[in-house]
């Protein structure tokens, strides 16, 4: 779905209750500037499709958003249990916004079990609406509730709504000829509707993805639109909900274009394409499917027609060593993983080094060590990143910062590899992953030119006047060596794992060369070309926050609040982190506190100690969610008066 929208308008994170209006013959309607939605339910009860199908209609609205999936690490956990719970959380507003939100203002509720796992973070006189005819004496027990939480007097600090979903729903569907099972799983669709007449949400598109996902089963698509219908129905009659709500797109948060919502991997996946494009190469993917990085191989795959070839290979090292083969073949070369999966690539990694082959390693976070926390997010490979290969083996880092930003990262990451003959690690994480925003559709002639010239002939004068091809002798500049395809006459050389001699690419054992190879080596990721740090810091600040990766719309959004408060702090955010913006020490340098929020222990801090010697202070986080904008919030002022 696509919406033209037309500066940004910065607001502090918080709703506000507008005016009402009652236009004749209905219900109530209250404007309010945003919205926090939290469905949550067993993981068979279709939370995730339900909250991406409001986060659609959401974006084709016009407002601006921020999503939060949050799903449990088994295929299928016993059914109405705690570990079995899935959540899917939206934050969307008619002004700029960065961040999920800290706390649903609307919690829905499928059972006892999602009830459990996240009333915690409902705030007092948010409204709860909960499946009644889930709340059986068998499955409160299966979650330890002793009395049922909607008779014990636990929730009447909330505006609790009892709605029978799955009553409803069957009833809606009696005449479809499905059995009750068949019918009870529409109960998400009914819930779909109920939301989506609440907050004045289009439906068309709901309807018509129904329409779509059900093609062969056109009966199971008529259920599901009625299901849909029903719901939106008994919004429009029930007295329970006595109002609906309205948020207005978000006309002034963007520049003028054509916007569309898109998540982490869908937007590194475009941003392989492009670059791909840009650079005139056929896209090569060799990866083996990971938790959360393999929606980039099931994207890729799509994409026949852009000249992208997918691989999926029996393990992560093939996936590598395949995509390293394309490399020396003349492709734009690319692997998706996540931590265990660096791990087992580190000395393919390695051997790209070596060779100074152009490959992309795109590394999507997740919590560990071992197999860890496989659907939560986490910032913690980034020592793995800088350090995770035997000897001297550097390698440039890029990381993202939000879902739509993966673009250009990919984008960016594709420039440096080819450019500088270079494998690239590109961090992203679960949240940027899953998560999704609004993102401006480039014009073509706003992307950079990638093209890649090949070697075609002899670069080097032998003493004896014989012209041959020297396949490491490098560009001044740059310090990469040519790129030569194999079979292009005349080009035949040697590559391998062994150490090389300078300029000829023959092994050699040689000390005095070893060292100048690998000076060398380091030396071309020194001086990549990468943009100075930019600084945002419009009150003179003495506390400035620096950030990596996803981190940045949090702790945007807690600066946001503190500077409406009257608190003075400067942020800045990187993107390189190997190597570091030249002017990174100098920056750091102004400022009497440096403050480093990471979802890890503090390795960007590490770094940044031991290069700079700042005494930067650490704040982590590793339960495998984001930060909350409000808990940063509070650590960043304790700094300040610190």
């Amino acid at each position: 779905m696509t919406s033209q929208v037309s500066s940004p308008a910065e607001q502090a994170d918080g709703a506000v209750v507008g005016e009402q209006r009652k236009p004749a013959g209905v219900k109530d309607v209250h404007r309010l500037d945003r919205v926090i939605i939290r469905f949550a339910g067993d993981s068979g009860d279709g939370m995730q499709l339900t909250g991406d199908r409001f986060t659609s209609e959401t974006a084709s609205f016009g407002n601006d958003l921020s999503t939060l999936p949050n799903f449990p690490a088994e295929i299928r956990a016993p059914a109405g249990t705690l570990p079995g719970v899935s959540s899917f959380q939206l934050h969307f507003a008619d002004h700029d916004i960065l961040t999920p939100g800290d706390a649903p203002n609307v919690l829905v509720a499928m059972n006892p079990a999602a009830l459990k796992a996240n009333i915690a973070d409902v705030p007092r006189g948010a409204e709860i609406i909960v499946n009644t005819d889930e709340f059986t004496k068998r499955a409160l027990q299966k979650v330890g509730y002793a009395a049922s939480p909607l008779d014990d007097g636990s929730l009447d600090g909330y505006s609790l709504h009892r709605v029978p979903l799955t009553t409803l729903t069957v009833e809606a569907l009696k005449d479809f000829g499905l059995t009750r099972k068949e019918a009870e799983r529409s109960k998400n669709m009914f819930a779909l509707g109920l939301l989506s007449w609440m907050y004045h949400r289009p439906t068309e598109g709901t309807e018509k993805f129904l329409k779509s996902k059900f093609a062969k089963k056109p009966e199971i698509a008529a259920a599901n639109i009625a299901a849909f219908r029903a719901g939106w129905n008994f919004g429009e009659t029930t007295e329970d909900f006595a109002v609906s709500y309205e948020v207005a797109p978000a006309t002034t948060a963007f520049p003028t274009g054509t916007y569309r919502n898109i998540s982490g991997n869908l937007a590194l996946s475009y941003g392989l394409v492009a670059a791909s494009r840009q650079a005139d190469l056929p896209l090569f993917l060799g990866s083996y499917p990971i938790t959360p990085a393999s929606d980039i191989l099931h994207e890729l795959s799509r994409h026949k027609n852009f000249g992208v070839r997918t691989f999926q290979a029996e393990d992560e090292i093939a996936g590598i060593g395949a995509a390293l083969g394309a490399a020396f073949g003349g492709s734009l070369a690319v692997t998706t993983t996540s931590g265990p999966g660096v791990a087992l690539k580190s000395e393919t990694i390695g051997l790209a080094v070596s060779m100074e082959l152009p490959l992309l390693v795109l590394d999507i976070q997740r919590g560990g060590p071992s197999t860890g926390l496989p659907t939560k997010t986490e910032q913690a490979d980034l020592l793995q990143a800088m350090f995770g290969r035997n000897g001297e083996a550097p390698v440039p880092i890029v990381a993202p910062c939000t879902p739509a930003d993966c673009f250009d990262a990919a984008i960016e990451a594709a420039r440096i590899a080819l450019t500088y003959r270079t494998p690239v690690m590109l961090l992203s994480d679960g949240y940027l992953a899953n998560g999704s925003e609004p993102w401006r559709v480039p014009d073509i002639d706003e992307l950079p030119d990638l093209t890649v010239q090949f070697a075609q002939g002899p670069n080097h004068t032998l003493e004896d006047g014989t012209e041959v091809f020297w396949p490491y002798k490098r560009d001044p500049q740059t310090l990469a060596r040519p790129w030569a395809i194999p079979g292009t006459p005349g080009l035949e050389h040697r590559l391998g794992g062994i150490e090389k001699q300078d300029g000829t690419g023959n092994i050699s054992y040689d000390p005095a060369n070893h060292d100048f190879m690998v000076r060398t080596r380091q030396a071309k990721i020194d001086g990549i070309d990468v943009p100075d740090l930019e600084v945002d810091d419009p009150h003179g600040a003495r506390t400035l926050v620096l950030g990596w990766g996803s981190t940045f719309g949090p702790i945007t959004a807690a600066v946001r609040r503190l500077r409406a408060s009257g608190e003075s702090i400067a942020q800045a955010h990187l993107r390189h982190l190997n190597p570091f913006p030249r002017n990174l020490g100098a920056v750091l340098k102004r400022y009497d506190r440096v403050v480093i929020p990471e979802m890890n222990l503090g390795q960007l801090a590490t770094l940044v100690r031991a290069k700079y010697l700042v005494d930067a202070h650490s704040y982590n986080q590793v339960n495998g969610m984001p930060f909350k904008a409000e808990q940063l919030a509070t650590a960043l002022k304790e700094a300040i008066d610190g």
